[in-house]
């Protein structure tokens, strides 16, 4: 079994809103891969999910829920065949498992299920065969064998809650913004960008109204000691100033920063 450490990276759906940029990702990955196992969470392309929805209430004004999960869960599963497609073309062995082959457990509701356990027997075993893996977000499938998605921020969820039951370094999650703000910088180009938050601080910013995160994936994240970090998808190398760190103190989560940064090149 490989001792080297695994990462999760986690891409939303702004990152994949275009065929193109999957081959962008792909870049990212590899690079990522050099020194480190990965797995990848991604969201469906752009406005998939409420394009299906909105399909879905055209067919019938209120869909059985146990129907709706079904369709909008078929968004994330093209995403990870793509993202797949594209790392294979680069010449990299990758696999894509959707929520229920990776095996996130979740409760009974539909639309808004939560996590209560994950199996990731076959993400282990394709790790150790050094493929990259990756992994529909926003989905599970209950103990009844019933396909379920997990609400708002859904795959923000999936990404911490694997990276728990993998032992990961860090979660990193790719955005359109360079790391979390006082603001949202697209409305005030004059916000604060914060190099490092506690869980704490984060939760109340993005309970505030950003958006970048979820609460309930750092609440998470909070339970386990799990870092996170928020950078640029568009500038994926960044440096020891720049990004955000979301964790338990300052100087551990700035020193392992650099650490990561030198391994990653």
């Amino acid at each position: 079994m490989s001792h080297r450490e695994t990462v999760v990276l986690k891409f939303g759906g702004t990152s994949v809103s275009s065929a193109e940029q999957f081959s962008e990702i792909a870049e990212i990955i590899l690079n990522k891969s050099l020194n480190q196992r990965v797995v990848v969470v991604v969201s469906a392309m752009g406005d998939t999910t409420d394009q299906l929805l909105s399909l879905a209430r055209r067919v019938h004004p209120y869909p059985p829920p146990r129907e709706q999960d079904m369709l909008v869960s078929a968004g994330e599963r093209i995403s990870v065949a793509l993202l797949a497609m594209a790392l294979h073309l680069k010449g990299k062995e990758a696999i894509s498992f959707t929520g229920s082959q990776s095996g996130i457990i979740t409760s009974t509701k539909h639309s808004d299920a939560q996590i209560i356990d994950v199996r990731p027997y076959r993400i282990l075993k394709a790790l150790d065969e050094k493929k990259i893996v990756i992994v529909a977000g926003f989905q599970g499938v209950s103990r009844e064998g019933e396909i379920t998605t997990l609400g708002r921020g859904g795959s923000d969820t999936t990404a911490v809650a694997l990276g728990v039951a993998l032992s990961a370094t860090n979660v990193e999650f790719y955005k359109d913004v360079e790391g979390v703000y006082s603001e949202d910088p697209k409305e005030n180009p004059k916000a604060t960008l914060f190099s490092f938050l506690s869980f704490e601080e984060a939760i109340e910013i993005v309970e505030q109204g950003s958006k970048v995160l979820h609460p309930r994936c750092i609440r998470l994240a909070a339970q386990n000691g799990l870092p996170l970090k928020v950078l640029s998808f568009y500038d994926p190398m960044m440096r020891c100033h720049s990004g955000t760190w979301i964790g338990h103190t300052a100087a551990r989560i700035k020193n392992s920063f650099c650490i990561f940064e030198g391994m990653n090149g």
